[in-house]
């Protein structure tokens, strides 16, 4: 049998029917005559084989027709099931009883024994069901998955997906002792399995069809109530992103089916299996890149590893995957205490063996970081503290700065003169041509972890840089959830406004793959970029948020414009033109030619702006910051600082 993951032509799919038309065809001429057989076994005249041909010809042109519209031919053998059997035993029955009529037609029956058409029906539901099952059997290791019978009064779904996807999920709530759905049909991405069945459920069409698919089954009364989709999370973005516009078009909901190890059967008094919302993520979707899993494990295993900002979004994230590579001993430094807190307590319920240390400090305290660095001796450093949020920071310029440039100055320092063997530092799209305090603060930290990567050579620097990460802490996903609980409206800055978005766990695994990258992969001072894709209309994405909550947006919930805030660009850049970027041999991660200063030259001005920001010397600061930075357009900064002076005055 074709295994239905393989991409069929149609002629190879019309070659595969015709084969098992053919087998059933022969099924029901060997059942004839192993009837035959039987019957004269049982008197004084043992007759060969074939001696009725008129007889075993009529029964296989009648049992190949019925056996034909009943569709025989279309069934997936892997996919065998109850009501696959029940077809069989309806198209032998129907066979039997067309034939008798027909060969009295023919024949009057003067040949044929009677007991015979008794003998026959039984034989012919053998022959066709035991290749099947025996099939079946081979391929699920489980006999007990073609007998299982179908409960059809159930929520009609339509599941959209791979064949062995659609299995999976029908065997699963067919297991379930009470489960919520019947599946009234299947949608796939390859054509070529359009008209087959997998237990006795058709695959109907293409995600093309489902309008049609729709059409059809209204006809039938068995409209879906919601459209399903199976396996794993898709990894096109854009399909999930047109199959919920279908949706929302045909009024029905869109749900992603748990993986296999996922299902679980609820209360058996009346729980459902579950179905897990469509997220945010499915609509961003990407493939999955191919990640050097050795190579990861080969840079943590047996080091002691520090990560700084531990309670954040990405920092929490590096400190569960870094958990995973099992490394000696695990440093999480946060100067929040509940965010501290709260990844101490998962980690040490996820790893309870893995040593660990909390320790609460701020990274602006340089000779509090000297001293931790001393007493616990990292030999890999993830930086991810910073301050991230840009219209925050465009009216609290020297928080930006102590802490962006000064904190990332003194973990830099430290993993020198304590021999760190690497450090790794989180940097941000921002950073490109940036309008804000907060992106040019980050440009900053570039510049002095890549001017101190080509100064010494005890300490590796990393720069990883990647745009914005979904649901993240001050991002617009939770932002937009928070609006529409509220019953709206969803504020959006501008029309056009776009962002790179990427999910949590994506980045941090593209982090760590960068950072195990060999040293003779990258020149000094280069970063390394991530692959964010392309870029996603905002405004498109509060459209589809509310569409996910089963809203209608304009109608249900508001969209409103409210212009771009100080220190907001329309469009983010991953690269600088003086950037060209280069491919690596980790896929998804890019290579940015090196933009670095002379250290000398730098370490100056860096501890001027410090000292700027220290006593509050606005003026100096941001001239410093040009000075530094030359791209930086601060012009909206400092016209919203104009107009707030004034208001107050």
């Amino acid at each position: 049998m074709a295994n239905p993951k393989e991409s069929l032509t149609r002629r190879q799919r019309i070659l595969i029917m015709g084969a098992l038309a053919f087998h059933d065809a022969v099924m029901a001429a060997l059942a004839m005559e192993v009837a035959l057989w039987l019957r004269y076994q049982f008197s004084s005249t043992p007759q060969p084989f074939f001696s009725l041909w008129e007889a075993t010809f009529t029964f296989t042109m009648v049992a190949a027709a019925v056996f034909y519209a009943h569709g025989l031919h279309r069934g997936i053998w892997r996919y065998t099931a109850f009501s696959n059997l029940v077809t069989i035993v309806q198209a032998a029955a129907i066979s039997v009883l067309v034939f008798v009529p027909a060969l009295f037609v023919a024949t009057r029956l003067e040949t044929l024994p009677r007991s015979t058409i008794f003998l026959v029906l039984p034989l012919l539901v053998i022959f066709l069901a035991l290749p099947r099952t025996t099939y079946r059997v081979f391929t699920s290791g489980n006999w007990r998955s073609a007998f299982l019978r179908e409960d059809v009064t159930r929520i009609p779904v339509l599941l959209i997906g791979s064949g062995d996807d659609a299995d999976g999920f029908i065997r699963e709530t067919q297991r379930a002792k009470s489960h919520a759905f019947r599946v009234v049909g299947i949608a796939v991405r390859d054509a070529a399995m359009v008209g087959r069945d997998i237990r006795g459920v058709r695959i109907m069409g293409t995600v093309d069809d489902i309008d049609r698919i729709f059409d059809r089954l209204s006809f039938q009364n068995r409209r879906p109530q919601r459209l399903v989709l199976t396996g794993p999370r898709y990894d096109d973005g854009t399909e999930v992103r047109r199959i919920l516009e279908i949706a929302d078009r045909l009024g029905v909901s869109l749900s992603r089916a748990a993986r296999p190890t996922e299902l679980r059967a609820e209360d058996a008094n009346g729980g459902a299996l579950e179905l897990q919302p469509i997220d945010v993520s499915d609509l961003l979707g990407r493939p999955q890149k191919v990640l050097d899993r050795p190579a990861m494990q080969a840079l943590v295993q047996n080091r002691r590893v520090m990560v700084t900002g531990a309670g954040g979004s990405i920092g929490s994230e590096l400190c569960r995957q870094i958990a995973a590579l099992n490394p000696s001993s695990l440093l999480l430094l946060d100067q929040g205490e509940y965010a501290l807190y709260q990844i101490d307590l998962e980690i040490g319920e996820s790893f309870p063996d893995l040593s660990k240390d909390m320790i609460l400090a701020d990274v602006r305290d340089d000779a509090l970081v000297d001293r931790i660095f001393r007493d616990s001796r990292p030999q890999i450093v993830f930086h991810a503290a910073a301050l991230k949020h840009v219209p925050l920071i465009e009216f609290n310029s020297r928080e930006g700065v102590l802490t962006n440039v000064g904190g990332t100055k003194n973990i830099a320092d430290a993993c020198i003169a304590h021999g760190v063997s690497a450090m790794v530092l989180i940097s941000s799209d921002k950073a490109v041509n940036p309008t804000s305090v907060m992106g040019t603060t980050k440009r900053i930290a570039e510049l002095y972890c890549q001017s101190q990567a080509i100064a010494q050579q005890g300490t590796r620097f990393v720069t990883v840089r990647f745009g914005n990460v979904l649901g993240s802490t001050g991002s617009v996903v939770p932002l937009f959830q928070r609006q529409m609980a509220r019953g709206g409206p969803i504020t959006v800055t501008d029309p056009k406004i776009t962002r790179y978005f990427m999910t949590t766990r994506e980045a941090v695994e593209l982090v760590l793959q960068a950072a195990a990258l060999p040293a003779d992969a990258s020149e000094p001072g280069s970063l390394f970029v991530l692959d964010m894709g392309e870029p996603v209309l905002i405004a498109d994405l509060a459209r589809q948020m509310v569409r996910l909550a089963g809203l209608r947006p304009g109608v249900d919930i508001q969209i409103e414009f409210t212009g771009l805030r100080p220190g907001e660009k329309l469009y983010e850049n991953v690269f600088h033109e003086g950037e060209p970027p280069a491919p690596t041999p980790a896929e998804g991660v890019l290579l940015a030619h090196p933009r670095a200063v002379d250290l000398k030259i730098l370490k100056p001005d860096i501890e001027r702006l410090l000292e700027a920001a220290r006593a509050h010397d606005d003026e100096s600061l941001f001239r410093l910051v040009h000075l530094l930075v030359p791209e930086f357009d601060s012009s909206r900064t400092v016209q919203e600082r104009t107009r707030r002076i004034a208001k107050s005055d």
